[in-house]
C-alpha cells in the first residue's frame, strides 16, 4: 500500500505526520511513503531528506490519493473530496465535536481513524496523540507565560538586592499539567498544582510541586479511562480552592479538559481578584476555555492588568518536535494495524483500540464506540450463612485468648532478651563496652541519616549502602583518637571512603530525580 503524507492544510498548521526517522520505520512495516513536496518546511524538514529516508516526493493529489493518509489536524471540506472512496485516513478529527465531517468522510466511503479518539488504557498510550500534544502545549504554557511575565521566575540573590521566585498554579495533573509543573519547577518557579483526583498527588510531588488537597472535591475516573463530570458540591469544593490559589499565584495555567469540552474553573471574579501583572495561560481554549475572560485563539489583557492567553496553536509553534512524536504515534498505529508487516492495513474492529478510534467505515458512521471495560471486577463469592448469638460469642472469646496469649509471648520475649543484654554487658569485659557503644549509636544515627530522606527517592540498594556507609562514619570518626597509628590511618580512610560513598549516594539520588523530570517533560 502506499501512505501518502499531504502538507497540513489548517490555518495555523506546522507539523507533518511523518519525518524521515519515522519513514523508515513506515518502510519497515512495508509502506511505499509518499510524501507532499514542502510537507515538512514549517518544520525544518527538507524533500531531500525524505527522499534520503526512503520516502518518494510527489505532488499534492498524490498524497492525498493514497491507500492510506495520514495527516496531523483535521482535513478541509475540499481535502475530504480528495480521498479515494475506499481509503483509509488518519488524523485528529474532534469526532465528538465534528459530525458534519464524519458524514462527510463516510459519504466518501472512507475508514476514518480519529487518532484524538484513542482509549485511554495502557496498550493504547504509544499512539496516544491526545498526550503527546498535551506534552507540548503544557511545555510551550510555560514558555509563553514566562514571556508575558515580565519578570524571573526563579529567586535570585544578588548584590543589588534578592527577589522571591514567582508562584505558578496548575490546575490539572494530567499529561499537560504534569509537563508544565515539570517546566515551571525547571525553571526555578515555586509550584502549586491541583487536581481533582487525589491519586496524582505523587505525581505532582515527585516533580517538585506542592499539592493543594481538598478532600472534599474528589472525581472518579470512567470506564474509558476519562475523568468523570464533577458533581455539584464537587465543583463548589473545587472552585473555592481555585479562588484562594488564584488571588496568590503569579501565573495560572489551566488544563481541565474533559471529551474535548472545558469545564469553568476560573471566573471572570477570580481574574479580577488577581495582582495586575499576572498571567493566566488557558490550555483548554480549544475547548471553550477554562476561564471566563478567555478569547479562544487571542490573548486578551483585562482592565485589572491581567494577561489570559487562549492560543490554540501552542503545539504549532514547536513543529520539529510536534512532528516527530506525533509522527512516532502514527508509525505505532500503524504497527498495530499492519501485523504482517507487509503493508497492508488490516482493520480489526473486535480490538477495543482500533473500534475506538475508527469513527467511519464502509457501512458509515461508527461514532460513538461502545464503552471501553478497563476492568472486570471478580464475581462475589457467596456469603456464609449468618452465625448464632452463641457461635458469635464463642468467637469473640477465641480471639481475646489468642490476644492475650499474643501479648504474654511478647512481654516474655522482650523480658528474656533485656536479661540476656543485662547478663552480656555484666560479664563482658571493660574494652568490650565501648565498642557496644559505638556500634549502638552508629545504628541510630545511620537510621536517622536514612529515614530522612522519601523511599521514593531511593532504590532498595542505595538506601542499604547509605545506612552501612553511616555506620561505618560514626565509628570511624570515634577511632581517629586512637593511640595506635595503624587504627587512626585505618579510621581516616574509612570516614573518608565512608563520606564519599553518604554524598555520593545522595548526588545521585538528585540526578535520578532530574532525569526523571526530564522524561516527563519529554
Amino acid at each position: 500500500m502506499i501512505l501518502g503524507v499531504p502538507r497540513a492544510t489548517a490555518p495555523g498548521a506546522t507539523a507533518v505526520a511523518a519525518t524521515p526517522a519515522t519513514v523508515v520505520a513506515l518502510r519497515r512495516l512495508g509502506y511505499d511513503v509518499l510524501v507532499e513536496a514542502g510537507a515538512g518546511a514549517a518544520a525544518h524538514l527538507t524533500d531531500d531528506a525524505y527522499r534520503e529516508a526512503g520516502a518518494t516526493v510527489g505532488t499534492t493529489e498524490q498524497a492525498w490519493g493514497a491507500d492510506v493518509v495520514a495527516l496531523v489536524s483535521a482535513p478541509a471540506p475540499a481535502d475530504v473530496e480528495r480521498l479515494t472512496p475506499g481509503a483509509t485516513f488518519a488524523a485528529m478529527l474532534a469526532p465528538a465535536q465534528r459530525p458534519d465531517l464524519l458524514e462527510a468522510l463516510a459519504r466518501r466511503r472512507v475508514t476514518a481513524l480519529a487518532l484524538d479518539a484513542v482509549p485511554r488504557i495502557s496498550r493504547a498510550q504509544a499512539f496516544d496523540t491526545l498526550s503527546t500534544q498535551s506534552n507540548i502545549a503544557g511545555y510551550r504554557a510555560v514558555v509563553e507565560a514566562a514571556q508575558a511575565y515580565g519578570g524571573m521566575l526563579a529567586g535570585q540573590v544578588t548584590a543589588a538586592g534578592k527577589t522571591d521566585p514567582a508562584t505558578v498554579f496548575v490546575i490539572g495533573a494530567g499529561v499537560a499539567g504534569l509537563a508544565a509543573i515539570g517546566a515551571a519547577g525547571s525553571l526555578g518557579a515555586r509550584v502549586r498544582a491541583f487536581d481533582v483526583r487525589p491519586e496524582v498527588a505523587e505525581q505532582i510531588e515527585s516533580l517538585g510541586g506542592e499539592f493543594v488537597r481538598a478532600p472534599q472535591a474528589q472525581q472518579e475516573v470512567a470506564a474509558d479511562g476519562y475523568a468523570t463530570p464533577l458533581t455539584p458540591e464537587q465543583q463548589a469544593a473545587a472552585m473555592d480552592v481555585y479562588a484562594v490559589e488564584t488571588a496568590r499565584a503569579d501565573i495560572v495555567i489551566t488544563t481541565a479538559l474533559v471529551r474535548g469540552t472545558a469545564p469553568t474553573t476560573i471566573t471572570a471574579a477570580m481574574v479580577a481578584a488577581m495582582r495586575p501583572g499576572s498571567i493566566v495561560v488557558d490550555l483548554a481554549a480549544s475547548g471553550g476555555g477554562n476561564c471566563e475572560v478567555t478569547v479562544p485563539g487571542s490573548t486578551v489583557v483585562t482592565p485589572g492588568g491581567v494577561t489570559v492567553i487562549g492560543e490554540t496553536d501552542l503545539t504549532a509553534r514547536m513543529p520539529r518536535h510536534t512532528s516527530q512524536l506525533l509522527g512516532t504515534n502514527v508509525v505505532n498505529l500503524l504497527t498495530l494495524m499492519t501485523p504482517g508487516r507487509d503493508g497492508v492495513l488490516v482493520l480489526d474492529l473486535d480490538d477495543v483500540v482500533v473500534r475506538g478510534l475508527t469513527v467511519t467505515g464502509p457501512d458509515g458512521v461508527l461514532w460513538p464506540p461502545p464503552p471501553v471495560q478497563v476492568s472486570a471486577a471478580p464475581a462475589a463469592p457467596p456469603s456464609p450463612p449468618p452465625l448464632t448469638p452463641a457461635e458469635v460469642a464463642a468467637r469473640e472469646t477465641a480471639e481475646r485468648d489468642e490476644r492475650r496469649r499474643r501479648g504474654q509471648r511478647r512481654t516474655v520475649a522482650i523480658a528474656l532478651g533485656a536479661v540476656l543484654v543485662a547478663f552480656a554487658l555484666t560479664s563482658a569485659p571493660a574494652s568490650v563496652l565501648p565498642h557496644l557503644m559505638v556500634f549502638a549509636l552508629a545504628v541510630v544515627v545511620g537510621f536517622y541519616v536514612i529515614s530522612q530522606v522519601s523511599h521514593s527517592l531511593h532504590t532498595p540498594l542505595m538506601a542499604q549502602t547509605n545506612a552501612i556507609s553511616g555506620i561505618i562514619l560514626v565509628g570511624a570518626l570515634l577511632q581517629l583518637g586512637n593511640e595506635s597509628l595503624l587504627v587512626t590511618v585505618l579510621a581516616f580512610l574509612a570516614a573518608s571512603v565512608a563520606s564519599i560513598n553518604i554524598f555520593g549516594g545522595f548526588l545521585v539520588t538528585s540526578r535520578m530525580i532530574g532525569m526523571f523530570a526530564q522524561g516527563v517533560r519529554r
